[in-house]
C-alpha cells in the first residue's frame, strides 16, 4: 500500500478548478501591493466558481451556504497590475459541510493558501441541513487529489 502523499498546496497544478481574477488599483495600498483585505474577496471569487453552476443549483430549497471557518495564510505580495489565478478545490465533504482548499498565484507564484469550511444552513431553522446528492457529486468531481 502506498504511503500518503501531502500535495504540494503552493503549485497550480495541485488544484483542480482555477478562476482567473483581474487586479483593480482599488485592491492595492499606496506601495501598489494587493491589500491583505482583498485576498479575500478574490478566494471568494475562487469558491463562487465551484459553487455557483450553470447546470442548476446545489442549495437545496430554503438553504444557503455559509463559511463557518476561514483561514488565510500570506506566503508573499500580489502586485497591480495584473491578473491572479485562484485555484480551488474539494479537500473534503461531510454530511453537511465540504472544506475548500485555496491559493492565489500571481505569474505562476503562490502567494497565499487559504482553507475554508462551509455548510449547508436551512434559513427556516438555522439549522445545518444535510448536502443533496447532486451537491455531493459536484463536490467529489472537484476534490483535491490526495497524490497518493
Amino acid at each position: 500500500m502506498p504511503a500518503f502523499k501531502t500535495p504540494d498546496f503552493k503549485t497550480l497544478a495541485a488544484y483542480p478548478v482555477i478562476v482567473s481574477e483581474k487586479v483593480r488599483i482599488s485592491d492595492t495600498d499606496r506601495q501598489g501591493h494587493v491589500n491583505n483585505v482583498a485576498f479575500s474577496f478574490f478566494y471568494e471569487a475562487g469558491r463562487a466558481g465551484i459553487i455557483m453552476l450553470d447546470t442548476g443549483e446545489l442549495l437545496d430549497p430554503g438553504c444557503f451556504f455559509v463559511i463557518v471557518t476561514t483561514t488565510i495564510d500570506f506566503t508573499g505580495e500580489l502586485h497591480y497590475p495584473g491578473v491572479i489565478d485562484v485555484a480551488s478545490g474539494i479537500e473534503r465533504i461531510g454530511s453537511s459541510s465540504f472544506m475548500v482548499r485555496q491559493a492565489l498565484f500571481q505569474n505562476g507564484r503562490c502567494a497565499s493558501i487559504s482553507n475554508s469550511t462551509m455548510v449547508q444552513v436551512n434559513i427556516a431553522t438555522k439549522t445545518a441541513q444535510p448536502l443533496s446528492q447532486k451537491a455531493r457529486q459536484h463536490f467529489g468531481s472537484v476534490m483535491m487529489d490526495a497524490g497518493g
